[in-house]
This record gives structure tokens, C-alpha cells and sequence, in this order.
């Protein structure tokens, strides 16, 4: 296994850190409320970004969300590439692809998926509208498009203007959520049966766990240049054990998310089976991505709990990445689940 990026997915991530960093800043994330911002939203498409998964594949992306992550920007990369990009790419027919792509491709269509969070409520009739309620559905408010999962595990690609009702939702990260209302609502399969759900879901997990390795780095970076000039006892905070020992229990297991999600995601890349390894990623990022955010807040004393510092917004994403990937007992039973019907199999 080799994890060192290649010449255009280094060059993917670099413009995405710099766009990230020149328009996610503190200040005009704390203006956004809980809604996206539409001008990062236009120079991400402007410069081809919401496509390049198609191009440096998942590995490439995960990439991506790190940078996200790391800047908590309020954007809907993830769940457009995660949830429509790759799914629709990978799954769809040939004309699903000739109508879906381009949009996905330069963000005009922005997609999101309910395929966790109350999807299995979902019913499909045999005429292809589906029933039931999400509670909610992250960054639904800016969508165009949300796949659906049914109880049966079919994915269903649904046009959110179809749906009858979408009802604004605040969760922990400002993530522009909504609760998805499906009555008798038209929608078209996309890809054949549970096969097609359990491969875009562990493709969600590895995105998602990107973005938890970006949010946990983003905090403990924050502590770094937090403790290097917070003095105690007249010498910086830094100096003392404690607070070493704190911040790199903090780094390892950053470092533990970052590495299981590229090594989930250069499997998929490479056509080799990653749906353990999607879990694994999917368990650091909810179990030790916890641990770290909170890290972060503690080690920067009182001002960790000013809720407009911008070290809470990790402390938020990292939560809310954690409920979002099923919380660590969750993943950690299903992945034994897994593992012990392998076992079976051998």
C-alpha cells in the first residue's frame, strides 16, 4: 500500500486547502448561522472541485474533505460527491450517467443522501414512489437530489422538489439539515439491490471519516498555537506534561483516522474489498475523533467553552460526525458482525 498522492491529487488538495482557507474563515463562518455559504459554494465549482472525485477517486477525495474538515466550511462537497458523484458513477446506467453527471460534475446539482438517521421508515411501492419520513437529511437544504434508501435496502434517486415536504432541522454542526417527507413521492433505482446500498454506504463512511480526520487535525492545531502562548505558572502551557501528553494522545489518534480512511479508500480505488475497512475508518473517526475534539476544548481552559470560539466548531463537527457515522458501539457491532460471517465463509 502506498498513500503518497499522486501529481493530481496533490494538486486537487492543494487548491482545496487554499480556497478552504481563504474563504472559511472564523468570521464568515460565524456569519453563516447554520446555512451554507454560497460563495465558496461557486468557487468550489469554479475551479472543478465538486467533479474531481470522478478523477483522483475516493483516496483523492478524502483528501478533499480533510481540507474541509480542517476549516469546518459549510459546504455540501461531501454529501454531493459521497452520495451522488461516486454512487451514480459507479451504479448508475448509462442514462442516469448522460443526465446526472454533468450537473454533479460542475454543481449545479447538488446531492445528499438519507440513507442512515430513520432511512429503513422508507417504503417503496412497485411503481417506484416511495413513503415515509427521514428525520433529517444533512445539507437538504441545498440539494437538488437525495438517495434514498428503502427498508429493503434499494436506493432510490429522488428530486427534492418532488418531495412534499422538507422542513428545516438544526442539528449540532451547522450542516444546513432538513427532515425529508415522502409521500407517494416519485423516484428512479439506481443500482440493483442491497449490493448497491452497501457499497455506497461504506464509500459515505471513508468520506465522512475524511472529514473527521480534517476536523480532529483542525482542532489540535488550534491547541498547538493555543498552548504555545497561553502561559501557567509563568511558562507556556505547552511545556507542561499534562498538556504534552493530552495533545498527543490527541495526535495518535488523529493519525489512526487519517490512515484507516486511505487505506479504505485506496482500496476501493484499487477494486479490492473494503467494507471492513470502511468500518474500521468509520470507528476511529466516531471513537477516537471524540476524543479528540474534546481534547480540544479542554486544553484550551475556559476559552473552550465560549461558544463562539472557533475551536467549538470542531468540538460541534466532531460530535455531530460521530452520531452521523452511528456512534463507536454501533460500528464496532457491526463490523464484528461482519468479520465473525467472514469466519463463516472461509
Amino acid at each position: 500500500m502506498d498513500f503518497t498522492p499522486t501529481e493530481e491529487q496533490a494538486a486537487a488538495r492543494d487548491l482545496a486547502a487554499t480556497i478552504f482557507g481563504d474563504l472559511a474563515t472564523p468570521d464568515r463562518l460565524s456569519r453563516l448561522g447554520s446555512g451554507s455559504d454560497p460563495e465558496l459554494w461557486r468557487a468550489l465549482c469554479a475551479s472543478g472541485l465538486t467533479g474531481a472525485a470522478e478523477d483522483v477517486g475516493l483516496l483523492g477525495l478524502v483528501l478533499l474533505l480533510e481540507e474541509q474538515g480542517r476549516r469546518t466550511a459549510q459546504t455540501p462537497l461531501a454529501v454531493t460527491a459521497a452520495y451522488g458523484l461516486l454512487p451514480v458513477l459507479t451504479h448508475g446506467t448509462e442514462d442516469q450517467r448522460a443526465r446526472l453527471l454533468p450537473g454533479l460534475r460542475d454543481g449545479t446539482r447538488i446531492a445528499t443522501g438519507a440513507l442512515t438517521a430513520g432511512a429503513g421508515a422508507v417504503r417503496s411501492s412497485d411503481a417506484g414512489r416511495l413513503t415515509g419520513t427521514v428525520p433529517w437529511v444533512p445539507w437538504l437544504r441545498d440539494a437538488t437530489d437525495v438517495l434514498v434508501a428503502d427498508a429493503a435496502q434499494a436506493l432510490w434517486w429522488v428530486r427534492v422538489a418532488d418531495a412534499p415536504a422538507v422542513e428545516d432541522v438544526e442539528t449540532t454542526a451547522p450542516w444546513s439539515a432538513g427532515r425529508l417527507a415522502l409521500d407517494a413521492t416519485p423516484a428512479e433505482r439506481l443500482g440493483a439491490g442491497p449490493a448497491a446500498y452497501e457499497d455506497v454506504l461504506a464509500t459515505v463512511r471513508v468520506a465522512f471519516a475524511g472529514l473527521q480526520a480534517g476536523a480532529c487535525a483542525g482542532s489540535l492545531a488550534r491547541v498547538v498555537e493555543h498552548t504555545a502562548v497561553r502561559e501557567q505558572f509563568g511558562r507556556p502551557l505547552s511545556t507542561h506534561q499534562a498538556v504534552l501528553m493530552r495533545a498527543a494522545d490527541a495526535y495518535m489518534d488523529t493519525e489512526a483516522i487519517r490512515v484507516t480512511a486511505y487505506e479504505a479508500a485506496w482500496r476501493r480505488d484499487e477494486g479490492l474489498p473494503y467494507d471492513t475497512h470502511a468500518l474500521t475508518a468509520a470507528w476511529w473517526a466516531s471513537e477516537a475523533g471524540k476524543r479528540v475534539v474534546h481534547t480540544g476544548q479542554h486544553l484550551h481552559g475556559g476559552l473552550g467553552a465560549d461558544l463562539d470560539h472557533p475551536v467549538h466548531r470542531h468540538f460541534l463537527w466532531g460530535r455531530q460526525l460521530d452520531a452521523y457515522l452511528g456512534g463507536g458501539a454501533e460500528v464496532l457491532a457491526e463490523l464484528g458482525t461482519l468479520l465473525a460471517r467472514e469466519e463463516e465463509a472461509a
